[in-house]
């Protein structure tokens, strides 16, 4: 009896620990994956100011978005995550990474060492990015200057801070699959909706997310709490734009001015400096998907408005 006991918890076991290795194993883009390709540095920059890579990674106190030395923090619930170093530096930035290591780390969410990211790196939606805009975007970092300085680790809760535990989280909330236009929608719509869903990661912010910090489906772009608990992302579906027109949002991606006149503070101005940036098409495709989001409650705030 005691001997069946033993071999069932050992069979157990085993089925665990292959579960863990099967669903925390490194999954990679390979050279060979990606082909040959020229890249076209000026639409990588239209990828990299979409994609709001500054705000995060530029090096705090100063104003370039282009000195990309990280260290900003990100207070959450789970901790303090603190961007790393981007810059093509060969020390301390991405300076000796190859273009497949890249495309695997903003797509997978993978170091080139084999570690799992935190999708506080907003991996989820780049994942809708194209290979090629990926690899322009690469391209156009190496452009930029090296900065020499070291990226410092984060500071999370237990159990949080196991790293093994975002493989697990990927097999939930990373299915993998590139933007898909809407055959039945025109290019200028199918182009807004990659930009938000892909590179300008709006859900990420503009979402309320469950207790394991994935995306709730449901409510997706509906507002919610912002990482750190203190703020509030307002819904950007028809529910909280029902009274912006096109133009007003394409306005608003380029000035952070709202319809009343009010002007946009805190992150989403910081947001709003990168949008800016974007041609006046990519934001006017941007605003035409945004508009026509469905209408979508979205939580309560504490306030109850």
């Amino acid at each position: 009896m005691v001997r069946r006991l033993l071999v069932g918890l050992l069979v157990v076991m085993a089925a665990v620990v292959g579960w863990l290795w099967f669903g925390t194993a490194p999954v990679r883009v390979s050279a060979e994956a990606l082909g040959p390709h020229d890249p076209d540095v000026e639409n990588g920059r239209e990828m990299f100011f979409a994609g709001n890579c500054g705000a995060c990674h530029a090096t705090p106190n100063q104003k370039d978005a282009l000195v990309l030395g990280g260290g900003y923090a990100m207070r959450t619930n789970f901790g303090t995550f603190r961007a790393p170093n981007i810059s093509p530096d060969p020390s301390h930035g991405i300076g000796r990474w190859t273009e497949a290591q890249f495309v695997t780390a903003l797509t997978k969410g993978m170091s080139p060492d084999g570690r799992h990211y935190y999708p506080i790196f907003p991996y989820a939606s780049y994942q809708r990015m194209t290979h090629a805009d990926a690899r322009d975007l690469f391209a156009f970092i190496k452009t930029l200057s090296p900065v020499q300085s070291e990226s410092h680790p984060h500071e999370l809760k237990f159990p949080y801070s196991i790293r093994l535990c975002v493989g697990l989280w990927k097999r939930l909330y990373l299915d993998g699959e590139a933007f898909m236009p809407d055959p039945n929608r025109d290019a200028e719509w199918n182009r807004g909706a990659y930009l938000v869903n892909g590179p300008a990661h709006c859900a990420e912010c503009h979402s309320p997310r469950d207790a394991l910090g994935g995306i709730v489906e449901g409510q997706r772009f509906a507002g919610g709490p912002t990482a750190d608990g203190k703020g509030w992302a307002p819904n950007i579906t028809q529910w909280g734009l029902s009274h912006w027109e096109v133009d007003d949002i394409a306005s608003f991606l380029e000035t952070g001015e709202t319809p009343d006149y009010n002007v946009v503070g805190g992150d989403m101005s910081r947001v709003i400096a990168n949008t800016a940036r974007l041609t006046e098409e990519d934001r006017r495709a941007m605003a035409v998907y945004l508009k026509s989001l469905s209408e979508v409650e979205g939580p309560k705030r504490p306030d109850g408005s």
